[in-house]
């Protein structure tokens, strides 16, 4: 596409109102922005300005006249839709909200808002907690802008939450600490009475995780200075100026700061709201999930929002779970700074568009036991911010029997010490849409060629049967895509940069499992196969020295399983910019060997021991040519200059539909090559 061409047809009518920037020019925008703290306070920090100021500049960005829509449409409508991560905007758009149009009433709430007032006039608001009482089906609650300190909230019907306007209303799970004594030995201490004292769950291997993370580290309570969250510390002794320490048996909390004219946050609420399922303010549940928008939630010890539902623990019919709260729907929300999860999320139809979830602990997202779900244009940054080990983090968990999650172009970034997205446990044609992955774990992991977990990765589908994953841009993840005992996944078109694809299998089933039933909702051990690896474009710079593609299965399982986990695999392109004579470029199991592996430098000599597979997969070693538009910006859109820019199959039908891509569109990787 002319960009030039089309800046000389849009400019005239439409001003420079219209971004028709590339995706790498907003990413590197937003990843200004995730590189700042978005916590708010009273004293509007600077950080929050910035976060707000970005999403400003979003927001003009995408408000041109009606008759730009109209040219844009003309034009756009008239040309290739391709395939490809969109580029933003991500995350919450700053906006002017409506008053919603509900059949019910209309409740103001403002953090000054008195109990007693009715709430059904802008000028005489209520308190959030008495709207929450009264509110049935059909109503909607109109937040002032401000800071709620407030939570524990419980709420059984569907209703409708936003701003008034452009206000920017704010739920904080913490209080003001103002009473403090100094100790005179560079401590300073204060009584506190909302304490969250927890333990590991009974499944951590303390054995293997306690020199690395202290029991400590799973209490619930936080404690913020300015802003800024201080990690726990076990004693006194360990107290500096990045942590606290809790003293449980006399209710005191420590730090090393000085609390004078400082703002001093602490945790005094589990959660924001819990969206249950039983009887609640004497109404009967509705049946319906809330529609969220435009509110920000922070600094809760657990977590900040909760829908309750059906915890399946063993195998379950579709129709047994996700029923009791179906709809709910989060729009343009904040969530950060949760002691352990953003939000727990259960129920059918679930909608989660263009939220920020960052700073979390075990989980940002955890969805549960939910169909027909769909996670469109957020931003999951920086989860376990804590660096709990044996936990298995990740951004956003999808657990147990959950059906058709869509993940579909959103910005998973900056998780050093978690998963990105994890398809976990009994999942039913999971689809992986477009999204952006980048620095997902600990690049410098020592790669172990025996052992592919525990690991961090970008895009991980374990325990289920059948997923897409397609369209997607992978840049240095511990591993970019990692399928284990699962069956029928289909990975097109995706771009991966220093990041490997591992699929493998194991022996685990449910007898003797260390999480007993979980390997019983996924395909019996046999039926560990059928993927696809198709028109991918998997790449290395001169600092990456793993393979690229690994198919892996312990050597105790040769003789039992002795056919290949892909059925297809083909048309892929491997690109590493230096030789690197002294690792494989394929790892591959099974294999007739004493160890059940086989090693390949090149597609080439896989398809001289498998005929079937790689035939029209081209590899490019120690390469300095052309290939990407500008890496160094974050740009990875493929130049057509690149001899490996057109080596690509036709689709399935299926699968250009899911990317928006024209049928007879071929090329490898995510994005179609660029002059």
């Amino acid at each position: 596409m002319n960009h030039k061409f089309l800046s000389g047809i849009i400019t005239p009518v439409c001003g420079n109102q219209v971004s028709y920037k590339l995706p790498g020019s907003i990413l590197t925008f937003i990843r200004k922005e995730n590189e700042m703290k978005s916590s708010h306070t009273e004293q509007s920090s600077s950080i929050y300005k910035n976060h707000l100021q970005l999403h400003a500049q979003i927001e003009k960005w995408h408000q041109p006249h009606l008759i730009c829509y109209v040219l844009l449409y003309i034009i756009f409508s008239s040309l290739p839709v391709i395939a490809q991560p969109s580029g933003g905007p991500y995350g919450p758009m700053r906006q002017r909200y409506d008053l919603p149009d509900v059949a019910g009433k209309i409740y103001y709430v403002a953090p000054d808002g008195q109990a007693e007032s009715s709430g059904e006039t802008l000028a005489q608001p209520t308190s959030l907690a008495a709207a929450i009482e009264r509110v049935k089906t059909g109503d909607a609650i109109v937040l002032r802008g401000g800071i709620y300190r407030i939570g524990d909230l419980k709420l059984n019907q569907g209703i409708t939450m936003q701003p008034y306007a452009d206000e920017q209303p704010v739920l904080k799970g913490t209080l003001v600490a103002t009473q403090w004594r100094s100790l005179h030995n560079g401590l300073w201490s204060t009584s506190w009475s909302y304490l969250f004292p927890a333990k590991p769950a009974d499944w951590w291997p303390r054995q293997w995780h306690g020199k690395q993370t202290p029991l400590h580290r799973f209490n619930n309570d936080m404690v913020f200075v300015d802003g800024k969250m201080l990690q726990s510390a076990g004693w006194e002794g360990e107290v500096d100026a990045n942590s606290f320490f809790i003293n449980y048996d006399t209710g005191e909390v420590f730090i090393s700061i000085d609390p004078t004219d400082r703002l001093v946050e602490i945790t005094a609420f589990e959660g924001a709201l819990t969206r249950v399922t039983d009887e609640c303010h004497g109404k009967k549940s509705d049946g319906k999930g809330p529609v969220i928008r435009g509110i920000t939630f922070t600094q809760y010890a657990y977590r900040a929002l909760e829908v309750k539902g059906t915890d399946p623990e063993g195998l379950s019919p579709e129709s047994e779970h996700g029923k009791e709260v179906v709809g709910t729907t989060l729009e343009n929300c904040t969530i950060s700074f949760c002691s352990r999860v953003a939000a727990y999320l259960r129920g059918d139809n679930l909608i989660m568009r263009h939220c920020l979830v960052s700073d979390t602990s075990t989980e940002g997202i955890y969805i549960l036991s939910s169909s027909d779900v769909l996670l469109e244009k957020n931003i999951f940054t920086r989860n376990n911010i804590e660096r709990i080990t044996g936990y298995y983090p990740a951004a956003v968990k999808i657990f147990n029997q959950c059906y058709r999650v869509t993940c579909r172009d959103n910005l998973v970034i900056d998780h050093p010490y978690s998963n990105g997205i994890w398809y976990d446990v009994g999942n039913v044609d999971g689809r992986f849409i477009n999204n952006w992955v980048e620095n997902i774990g600990n690049m410098k992991r020592r790669f172990s060629k025996t052992r592919f977990w525990p690991s961090d990765n970008g895009f991980f589908f374990e325990i289920s049967k059948g997923a897409i994953c397609a369209g997607n841009m992978f840049v240095n993840c511990d591993q970019g895509i990692y399928v284990i005992n699962s069956s029928d996944v289909e990975m097109y078109n995706n771009t991966l940069v220093n990041s490997t694809v591992c699929i493998g299998r194991t022996a685990r089933t449910a007898a003797g499992d260390h999480f007993g039933w979980h390997p019983s909702t996924g395909p019996d051990v046999e039926e560990r196969d059928g993927h696809i690896f198709v028109n991918n474009l998997l790449t290395a710079d001169e600092h990456y020295h793993r393979p690229l593609l690994v198919l892996w299965q312990p050597a105790s399982l040769c003789k039992r399983l002795n056919k290949p986990q892909v059925k297809r695999l083909d048309y892929n392109v491997y690109v590493r910019r230096e030789d690197s004579a002294s690792e494989p470029l394929i790892m591959w199991s099974p294999a007739e060997s004493e160890n059940c592996r086989q090693e390949f430098k090149s597609p080439e000599d896989l398809q001289k021991l498998h005929p079937e597979f790689s035939a029209h997969s081209l590899n490019f070693t120690n390469y300095n040519g052309p290939l990407f538009k500008s890496p160094e910006l974050g740009n990875y859109e493929l130049l057509q200059a690149f001899p490996g820019s057109t080596a690509a199959s036709p689709l399935p039908t299926e699968i250009p539909e899911l990317l928006g891509q024209k049928q007879d569109s071929r090329f490898p990787g995510a994005f179609p090559p660029q002059p």
